[in-house]
């Protein structure tokens, strides 16, 4: 078993940075408490949309338990894997992990994996307050469940700039049949076997398969089993009191699909964005894509004598896959009266309308009296071109035409430590393509890419703007939704465009006045999204497409910069590669 703590030497560097620093914070960190858990993560049967299978839990809980934590609090998370052959790595989505980059929970990146049977412990400081989440950095485990949300809650003598009478959260997820393991496999063969759409999608571990699709057969194991009776596929019931305001907290962990939420009759007033105040706006549809969280409130005005439903269905692809319901129920009504009307009743945007979505992105601006204002120029400009390609007969996914490949032994720890066989020091990947050359709208005439564990190496406290482009895959008259996600800070949401960005004109529009600060951001189908961030967080961190079959097949990069700031790393996350040694 490895050990857990801290050295001497970075436990003392942890504290001077959680007494000192105040990254993009609305205040000076105060002492906090110490809030511990200890969980341990395994499979059980389960069947959360009717459909048993193989589930990941803590605690027997499927979502996870939910991480309830003030603004300067340290979270210690003492997990047992008992999986009986997988490793396990947490990913703590959208904690900074200001001194404590070992902690980011990134197999490969920053840690070594969690072997079977064996107990890590993760430390951190939640130095802001916001909606966050939890989720495995495996492989593709996190579609699996080991998922869960993080709520940190300003200090008591600084009110958020909005009322509301109750906190709650939603978190939203598709759901697949098939194991993790077969649809890996799929996607590493040759033939290339897609993972298909999912077959439901969740509210709050909660969704409703039609078992009457399901054909038995006598091949299906005992597990196979559909009943639309099971327990665990009631639908989720939200309580409201007529009158009261409530802050619903949403996320959103699906593993392919951009969603569509709503609820029959409400208006929602968005007031958060992954952690930062945001100017209240209403919509009717709250679209939010995998790695998003937002608060909205939602105000119990309507007829009281009945309930309503909560629906969220699926933007941005074909819908093949049935909307998630849920139950607002306003008491004292029973919580499993239905709703008088259809499930469907609820306007719901047409799937491949971008031009509302965009809107949306668009309309979010950071609040006033809590805007960060950003640099007025960057020191790197870094343009990403998305797209689709093959190595050696595989399918992958590329940036700048260089697919992602996973290297044995930890960046952050081969670069701590100087192993400088480790990865291939000596490859920078391009900073840029062919723009004036490449047409976004075709498949592409070169469809094979080249693969590479270099890293991108920046200047510590250096101003990177990054441009992320989409572009057609490998049918014609398609291209994806891509949400991408940044381990270890936030950024600046400067712009979004259609088509292809323009280096010389499209800058001159980007919001430097009220950009709303993200870590989790999407970029539309043949559109561009442009992002500004500060190098001010020492360490390696990820960067990539939070769709989960697009991750695994190489739809990322990672950033380095400051190692020689980064103090010294805990024996606990060795074990790999070459820190066998």
């Amino acid at each position: 078993m490895r050990s857990s703590g801290f050295s001497d030497t970075s436990h003392v560097f942890t504290l001077m940075v959680i007494c000192f620093i105040t990254l993009f914070s609305s205040s000076v960190l105060v002492e906090g408490k110490i809030r511990r858990f200890k969980w341990e993560v395994k499979y059980e049967l389960k069947s959360p949309d009717c459909f048993e299978k193989l589930v990941i839990t803590i605690n027997g809980q499927f979502p996870g338990p939910t991480i309830k934590a003030q603004q300067g609090d340290t979270i210690i998370v003492e997990l047992k894997n008992s999986f009986m052959t997988e490793n396990v790595a947490v990913h703590w989505h959208g904690i900074r992990q200001i001194g404590t980059p070992w902690f980011d929970g990134v197999e490969g990146v920053t840690q070594c994996p969690i072997l079977p049977g064996e107990i890590f412990t993760y430390q951190f400081v939640v130095d802001r307050p916001g909606t966050y989440m939890y989720h495995s950095h495996y492989g593709m485990q996190r579609e699996s469940g080991l998922i869960g949300m993080i709520r940190v809650s300003p200090p008591s003598t600084e009110p958020e700039p909005f009322k509301y009478d109750d906190d709650r959260s939603l978190l939203l997820t598709d759901w697949y049949h098939k194991s993790m393991s077969e649809k890996a496999t799929g996607l590493a063969s040759i033939p290339f076997k897609w993972v298909g759409e999912p077959q439901s999608l969740m509210i709050q571990g909660r969704g409703r398969f039609n078992c009457t699709n399901n054909l038995m057969t006598p091949q299906r194991s005992e597990a196979e089993v559909c009943n639309a009776s099971n327990a665990d596929c009631s639908r989720f019931v939200l309580t409201v009191i007529p009158g009261k305001t409530y802050r619903l907290r949403i996320g959103s962990l699906t593993a392919l699909s951009a969603l569509s939420f709503q609820i029959e009759g409400h208006n929602l007033t968005v007031v958060e964005a992954d952690g930062h105040y945001v100017e209240p706006f209403t919509v009717r549809n709250l679209f939010i894509y995998s790695g998003e969280t937002y608060s909205v409130l939602l105000k119990a005005d309507q007829n009281p004598s009945r309930n309503y439903w909560i629906t969220t269905s699926i933007v941005s692809r074909q819908e093949k896959t049935p909307p998630a319901t849920a139950v607002l129920n306003y008491h004292p009504n029973h919580p499993r009266q239905r709703p008088p009307t259809l499930a469907s009743s609820s306007f719901r945007p047409k799937w491949n309308d971008t031009r509302h979505r965009l809107a949306q992105s668009l309309a979010i601006k950071a609040r006033k009296g809590y805007v960060h204002a950003p640099p007025e120029s960057s020191d790197k400009v870094i343009v990403l071109l998305n797209t689709q390609n093959k190595v050696n007969g595989y399918m992958r996914w590329s940036v700048n035409n260089v697919s992602y490949q996973h290297p044995t032994t930890p960046y952050l720890i081969a670069l701590k430590h100087n192993f400088t066989d480790a990865f291939d020091w000596r490859f920078t990947p391009p900073e840029s393509y062919d723009s004036k050359n490449y047409d976004i709208f075709v498949v592409p005439s070169n469809a094979n890419a080249t693969m590479s564990d270099g890293i991108y190496r920046l200047k510590f406290y250096s101003t990177v703007d990054v441009i992320l482009q989409n572009a057609n895959t490998m049918s014609i008259n398609n291209s994806e939704t891509h949400p991408w996600h940044l381990h270890g800070h936030d950024f600046w949401v400067l712009g979004y465009g259609e088509g292809k960005f323009n280096e010389s004109n499209d800058p001159k529009r980007y919001n430097l006045v009220d950009p709303i600060m993200k870590n989790t951001v999407a970029v539309q189908p043949y559109g561009w999204t442009a992002l500004r961030f500060r190098a001010d967080n020492p360490g390696v961190w990820a960067f990539h497409c939070h769709i989960e079959s697009h991750f695994f097949m190489g739809m990322r990069i990672v950033f380095e910069y400051g190692i020689d700031r980064v103090a010294n790393l805990p024996s606990s996350i060795m074990g790999c590669g070459q820190t066998r040694r």
